[in-house]
């Protein structure tokens, strides 16, 4: 009987003890077991506008939130840490042509090693396959620049 009561303790135990994944933070990623990195892209994007009377600013097909969503996802997939330790605001601007297309990206502030992340991330956003609806001006087609400010916030854990 006590043998019983005992293994129905241990089996109690190791449940309550147990991870609940519904409660996990998703926003963190172990690259190697030494370098975790949070991402927080903040919306709305901002649309840097051409002087025009009828300008309509490029959109995303789902919308703001669905690039954040994809632009993460591809951050975390992507993104190799073991090169920089950063945190901080960093803004990327993204040029999009009048065919949609994404052709320029550029990175500030410039800092120690965020190069190597700058590089990095023109990576990332070069992997979405899916383009923009162009900005358009009076109803043509025109090349603009979307802004996306996001916190990046990097963790190196010696082992």
């Amino acid at each position: 009987m006590k043998t019983v009561l005992l293994l129905l303790a241990f089996f109690a135990a190791h449940f309550s003890l147990a991870q609940d994944l519904e409660d996990r933070d998703d926003s963190f990623l172990a690259e190697n077991n030494k370098n975790l990195f949070k991402i927080d892209i903040k919306e709305p994007f901002m649309q840097v506008a051409v002087k025009c009377d009828d300008f309509k600013p490029a959109a995303f097909e789902g919308g703001a939130a669905a690039y954040r969503e994809l632009l993460g996802k591809f951050m975390y997939t992507y993104l190799n840490a073991d090169f920089y330790t950063l945190s901080g605001d960093f803004t990327f601007t993204l040029t999009i042509d009048a065919t949609g297309k994404i052709i320029n990206i550029v990175g500030i502030p410039k800092v120690l090693n965020s190069e190597v992340f700058f590089d990095d991330m023109k990576y990332v956003v070069r992997r979405i396959k899916k383009d923009w609806t162009p900005a358009t001006c009076n109803g043509q087609p025109v090349k603009s620049e979307m802004r996306l400010r996001m916190n990046f916030s990097s963790l190196s854990v010696d082992m």
